[in-house]
């Protein structure tokens, strides 16, 4: 039995009959090119490349154990364009150590449609985009593929905006980014980053934090005091996952996944999503969901040691009347270990497991009509948040919260800041 097993393994990854192998041709591309509308077989071994692996034609593709190496950090290893029914399945795709560092992707996607990634993996690929990049495509699937070690130190830089107007030492990098999309499945897929971890020692090396340049006026975002200081605690940017382009993106299923060490677990900005049986650990926000993030479902999550906040929602500087933030319901997650990640030291133990806030700027529709049912916060000692969920009064607070049936063990003061809605 174990003798079959093997041999079927072996079948996987190796040529079938008919199948086009790249090894027959001058290159990965001049095999795709001579053989639109078909997958190309990728030999085991290195596959080294100083330019981009162009994939146009629909019902095509790449399979196979070749690991796909790219020298050229301007470029990014894969670029999907204008196709349908295409798949890439199995490869492994990273950097050269000398050459690693990009603010390119290993895969964009731009403009497909029922496009496949399964079980690809993306090593060693510190980038300020996203590893893997869907933008403006529909019904894609993205499955049990592996993005590890996606971060970099970098600067991010905000001068150009009025709201900041100011630039800081950072880490960034982000592992799976979906833009201005429809109808994506993200299933069973690890996001991982060993590297880069919010240590004190990070921090004094890279001047974490630091600005290294300001507008001339204060941003409006930004009070005198932080102003003055030059400094912020935010300087772990870019998230495990992130759905963005609010007002385009929309139904999303983002399903089993395992995110570790992020900064941001998964950010969203999206309409329609579900988000179900994922395991955010040690990222220093869980979850958040903003800018006009509307019906948004949020069940059976683990959320693990993570610091500032497990769950938040809230409005964000691109909502507005027609871009609103709510009718969603959050029921059945676990948040377990708040405040014991790595991160702890940064934020400190004033941090809430659940967040629901006010917008960014006065004109932000509020939040409206929340569901918070059957949650479970665990703690394995003493409490490190001052309370359970914080939910801000005044004229633009969160409107329609209900709150029922949940395990909320109480901070340092007490469980909310103010009487739960029922």
């Amino acid at each position: 039995m174990k003798l079959c097993l093997l041999l079927s393994g072996l079948l996987m990854v190796s040529t079938q009959a008919g199948e086009v192998s790249s090894a027959d041709h001058p290159s990965i591309q001049a095999a795709l090119d001579a053989n639109p509308g078909t997958v190309v077989f990728v030999p085991a071994g290195d596959h080294l490349l100083t330019e981009k692996i162009r994939l146009r034609a629909g019902h095509g593709g790449l399979r196979g154990p070749g690991r796909l190496v790219q020298q050229n950090p301007q470029q990014p290893i894969l670029e999907i364009e204008d196709a349908v029914g295409l798949e890439v399945r199995d490869l492994t795709l990273t950097r050269p150590a000398d050459q690693a560092e990009t603010d390119r992707e290993a895969v964009l996607a731009l403009r497909c449609r029922d496009l496949v990634l399964e079980n690809v993996k993306v090593i060693d690929h510190p980038t300020r985009a996203g590893a893997i990049t869907l933008r403006e495509c529909r019904d894609s699937r993205i499955s049990r593929c592996l993005v590890r070690n996606y971060m970099r130190v970098t600067v991010d830089d905000r001068t150009h905006s009025q709201e900041w107007g100011y630039a800081f030492n950072c880490t960034d990098g982000t592992g799976l980014s979906i833009q201005a999309s429809t109808g994506t499945l993200i299933e069973g897929n690890r996001i991982v980053e060993e590297r880069l971890r919010p240590t004190p020692e990070l921090k004094a090396k890279h001047k974490l934090g630091d600005w290294i340049k300001r507008n001339p006026v204060r941003g409006s975002f930004i009070n005198e005091e932080t102003w003055a200081r030059g400094y912020t605690d935010n300087w772990q940017q870019g998230s495990g996952l992130i759905v963005t382009s609010p007002t385009v993106s929309d139904l999303t299923r983002i399903v089993g996944n395992h995110i570790e060490n992020a900064a941001q677990g998964i950010d969203l900005h999206s309409d329609h999503v579900i988000v179900a049986h994922n395991v955010i650990v040690n990222s220093f926000m869980g979850l958040k969901a903003m800018h006009g993030s509307r019906n948004v479902l949020i069940t059976g999550n683990q959320f693990v040691k993570n610091c500032l906040w497990a769950i938040g929602l809230m409005p964000g500087a691109a909502a507005n009347a027609e871009n609103y933030d709510g009718g969603s319901i959050i029921a059945d997650n676990l948040i377990s270990d708040f405040g014991h990640g790595d991160a702890h030291w940064i934020w400190g133990s004033e941090r809430s497991p659940f967040k629901f806030d006010t917008g960014q700027q006065a004109d932000d529709p509020p939040l409206t009509d929340v569901l918070v049912r059957g949650n479970l916060i665990h703690n394995p000692g003493p409490p490190r948040y001052k309370v359970a969920v914080i939910l801000p009064d005044g004229p633009n607070a969160p409107r329609g919260m209900h709150f029922a049936d949940n395990l909320f063990p109480p901070g340092t003061a007490g469980v909310a800041n103010r009487e739960l809605p029922e």
